[in-house]
């Protein structure tokens, strides 16, 4: 008689006779996460858009955190916001494109099982999506979180910086700290 936990658990793949077998709800799941980012991200810029004005702020952790409203037509964290080339904007737009792309092939060769580089890759695709959308739509990015230590600060940024950097630490992480599986084969079925 088998006993079932009643939690919903993410499939893992199944050994069979000391090798993997793939499991392509992993894909799913991936996507989930993406798409999750880029709702979030969507969400937290519209209540920003909406409910502070343009360079206002509302300290929530006061000395130490702030929401803001920026608009940021740089890359990532203001990189190149000041920059006067007439290109800035389609050459980040198409960077963005080529790096969705390297990220999309890199998470679909590799996302039949649950690992920290496909969580990180599709941290970093549903990032990238998000901002990619507002650079597209709006020409710029919306920034609003803002953490800063008396007069030092980092700049601003938002729900796809983070998961963008969040995605990047844990491919960094696997990188430096996983350990090479004993001769693992992934069979197909």
């Amino acid at each position: 008689m088998e006993l079932r936990s009643q939690e919903a658990t993410v499939e893992q793949p199944e050994v069979v006779s000391g090798t993997m077998t793939r499991n392509p709800a992993m894909r799913t799941f991936y996507l989930v996460v993406a798409i999750g980012v880029v709702l979030f991200d969507r969400l937290a810029k519209w209540l920003v858009a909406t409910h502070i004005s343009l360079h206002d702020t509302i300290d929530i952790i006061p000395g130490f955190f702030r929401l803001t409203h920026l608009e940021n037509s740089g890359a990532a964290f203001g990189l190149f916001a000041d920059s006067p080339s007439q290109w800035k904007l389609t050459i980040l737009v198409v960077f963005s494109l080529v790096a969705l792309a390297v990220v999309t092939v890199l998470l679909w060769k590799n996302s039949y099982v649950l690992t920290s580089t496909g969580v990180g890759l599709a941290l970093i695709l549903g990032g990238a999506i998000g901002n990619l959308w507002d650079r597209v739509i709006d020409g710029h990015v919306v920034d609003f979180l803002l953490f800063y230590v008396k007069q030092y600060q980092w700049p601003a940024f938002n729900v796809a910086d983070s998961a963008i950097v969040v995605g990047a630490l844990l491919l960094v992480a696997e990188i430096l700290f996983s350990k090479p599986a004993p001769s693992e084969q992934v069979v197909t079925r």
